[in-house]
């Protein structure tokens, strides 16, 4: 059974059309790669995913129910660009509270602590924090729900190397254990992280592969030459 069905999915903006009839799908513990410069609609279409967006027309279905049906809100956990936490709480008072709105357990916010790398520093007010440390709080809260499917906007911005490759590891522990993970990125070196590439380009979706299928069918040695092979026409 797919975790998300997207058939034409289209989404307007005033009279313009940002998303241009997507279509996909999407496995459980599988980890789907979101690529595509700036404004070709990423981010639009994690938000059509999780039911936020307005201007939608198509059809998205998520685990087995509408997009943003209500029975959704725990099963579903979504990261954004922003880090959405409180800046004068602490890391911890901001876990308990999404925690008692999620109905998760005191255990549960220590493992997501443990998880993104901060429960030696849960007492720090999220004020004080990088921006980088603020994406991790808003991953840790995302995962206090222990979601089917979740969704992450460009988690990794702003995190040094280690971080990142530590964040990743974490996504594909979670996959592992059945979780689907969509991840939207500028970094086209992590697209050899995930199973599978999703290749956006002014609203449209024009690759849809594994990233060794990709590479095969531009005949590209990365990732990066094989999006610019297709955004200028060549066979993908």
């Amino acid at each position: 059974m797919h975790s998300v069905e997207v058939q034409g999915l289209t989404v307007t903006r005033g009279r313009a059309d940002v998303l241009h009839e997507v279509s996909f799908t999407l496995e459980p513990s599988r980890i789907t790669g979101l690529l595509g410069p700036s404004g070709s609609g990423k981010t639009t279409l994690m938000r059509a995913l999780v039911g936020v967006q307005s201007g939608v027309a198509g059809m998205v279905t998520v685990l087995g129910l509408p997009a943003g049906s209500a029975a959704l809100r725990h099963r579903v956990g979504y990261v954004t660009q922003a880090p959405a936490v409180y800046t004068d709480l602490s890391i911890a008072e901001n876990l308990r509270y999404f925690a008692a709105i999620l109905g998760a357990s005191a255990g549960r916010i220590s493992e997501v602590l443990t998880e993104v790398g901060l429960a030696t520093r849960s007492g720090q007010l999220i004020g004080s924090l990088s921006g980088g440390e603020r994406a991790r709080v808003s991953l840790a809260t995302a995962l206090l729900g222990t979601p089917d499917l979740l969704v992450l906007d460009e988690p990794t911005v702003g995190l040094d190397p280690v971080l990142r490759r530590d964040l990743w590891g974490l996504f594909r522990h979670l996959a592992g254990a059945g979780t689907t993970i969509l991840v939207s990125s500028h970094v086209m070196d992590e697209a050899s992280r995930c199973d599978r590439l999703l290749l956006l380009r002014e609203g449209r979706l024009v690759a849809d592969d594994s990233p060794a299928g990709l590479l095969a069918s531009t005949g590209t040695a990365d990732v990066e030459h094989a999006f610019l092979a297709i955004a200028e026409g060549a066979p993908a």
